[in-house]
């Protein structure tokens, strides 16, 4: 297993910035392969003999067709987490949300979940894809610093010295 690459301060005023690891691999991997094999299949269609004239528009079409699909596939490589002591930004694949940790109930991980989530009010939630099961360790430690993280914003302030209420 590789070492994990989650920022992880001492501090809590230090921005934490969390991406999947593995989707992330796998993603850019998969798309250069795809594109590769679209160029290829482009270049050997116009020399085959199969019965169907392909040109050079049908060739373009094929290598515009392969980067269609890796960037949809490059689409899994977006999400990402910033969270800092104000609260904390997810971007899933299509839409980027910010809440303040006061708004999140709760940053939990589900048993047999893909990935983690917020839990909101009103018992709604947010996917947080950038941690996700597949990476191990790596989310494990995410999700420790997110608790920590929501833990310090949303603890009651301790009251000043000299300030105890008194009987009642």
């Amino acid at each position: 297993m590789s070492t994990p690459d989650v920022t992880v301060p001492d501090d809590l005023t230090t921005p934490v910035v969390l991406r999947p690891r593995r989707v992330l691999v796998l993603a850019w991997v998969g798309s250069v392969v795809i594109v590769g094999l679209f160029v290829a299949i482009a270049l050997v269609l116009r020399n085959s003999d199969t019965g169907v004239f392909f040109r050079l528009a049908d060739q373009v079409a094929l290598v515009v067709l392969g980067l269609f699909i890796a960037g949809g596939l490059l689409l899994l490589a977006r999400p990402r987490v910033r969270a800092d002591a104000d609260g904390i930004e997810v971007r899933n694949i299509l839409v980027k949300r910010r809440f303040r940790w006061t708004d999140v109930v709760r940053v939990a991980f589900p048993d047999g979940a893909s990935w983690a989530r917020l839990d909101l009010p009103d018992y709604e939630y947010l996917a947080v894809q950038a941690v996700q099961a597949v990476d191990g360790q790596r989310a494990v430690e995410a999700m420790r610093r997110l608790r920590a993280l929501h833990a310090a914003a949303t603890r009651p302030a301790d009251p000043a010295p000299g300030s105890e209420p008194g009987p009642a």
